[in-house]
């Protein structure tokens, strides 16, 4: 996780952005310090699940207004792979910072045995924007991606090659017909079920998209447009340990997505899961237009 310094509504990337909405200029002076203190809260919440937190300050200078993404520009891997990703907004390529990764070295003992790094395509203007364009069943290794333009086909197709992983890719559109910017936004894959907003996804790969997640064996758990929307999409379930529990799964979401789902919805939820973490964070998936999966990168420490 980045500690946010300079947070606040980015016009450069709310151009495909649809969940961005600006921030009343009365309180312009205030969205950061409210940021930050949402950032707290929620790597205090996870610590208290008993998750490992690897907390990095952001850098003052240069202004970076969407720092507290990293799950855009880095992907951790359990076979000790490093990938560096090529993001659309040029402020955001300012994110890409070695002490981050040094930390995550440091901090949590992950070892980097390979680095992919395609931040190359961005002279050619092709992206592919980390965990936020992937969608990953690490089980069955199989990458989901809405195209969008952030999330290049070709470089989905390139990762997928890279990881041996088998590439799904299809597109999904918001209410008014706009590429959702992020296939993390309609989707999350967890070790017993898998959220999904399918009728986002254009009539023509529908059902293919759910042929493959129904291939997994997991359960099915659909969300609307309204859910989508308030970040029920944008869930992650992380692993922990506990002396008296061993090895178990929390489904961390936000206050926000929580309360958009329906009592039968969330059981339905909260059945496939040992346990549940809902943390409100609002400025940041107002003025961010993410939700707390994006605040979140991933480290699987290698075997």
């Amino acid at each position: 996780m980045v500690r946010p310094d300079a947070f606040g509504y980015n016009p450069e990337t709310a151009a495909t952005n649809t969940f961005q909405r600006p921030q009343d200029p009365a309180n312009d002076a205030g969205a950061s310090t409210q940021a930050r203190a949402e950032f707290e809260r929620l790597a205090q919440a996870l610590g208290s699940e008993g998750i490992s937190v690897c907390a990095v300050d952001d850098t003052p200078q240069p202004a970076k207004p969407d720092a507290v993404f990293p799950n855009n520009w880095l992907s951790f891997h359990d076979d000790g792979t490093l990938v560096l990703y090529p993001m659309q907004s040029a402020s955001r390529r300012l994110e890409r910072r070695q002490e981050i990764i040094d930390a995550v070295v440091k901090r949590l003992n992950f070892k980097v045995s390979h680095l992919i790094d395609l931040t190359h395509h961005e002279r050619q203007g092709r992206f592919l924007e980390g965990t936020g364009s992937l969608v990953l069943d690490h089980i069955e290794r199989v990458a989901y991606a809405c195209t969008s333009p952030r999330t290049h086909p070709q470089l989905v197709a390139e990762w997928a090659r890279e990881l041996e992983y088998q590439a799904v890719i299809f597109e999904a559109t918001d209410r008014a017909g706009a590429p959702l910017y992020h296939t993390n936004v309609m989707m999350c894959i967890g070790e017993r079920a898998v959220v999904i907003g399918s009728g986002a996804i254009v009539p023509g790969d529908r059902d293919r998209v759910l042929a493959q997640l129904g291939a997994s064996g997991r359960e099915i758990i659909q969300i609307g447009p309204e859910q989508i929307e308030a970040f029920a999409g944008n869930m992650l379930e992380l692993g922990t340990w506990d002396e008296a529990l061993g090895d178990s799964r929390v489904l961390v979401m936000s206050d926000t997505a929580r309360r958009a789902l329906k009592p039968e919805l969330y059981a339905q939820l909260s059945g496939c899961t040992d346990a549940v973490l809902a943390v409100p964070i609002p400025t940041i998936e107002k003025l961010g237009g993410g939700s707390v999966r994006c605040m979140l990168a991933e480290v699987f420490r290698p075997a």
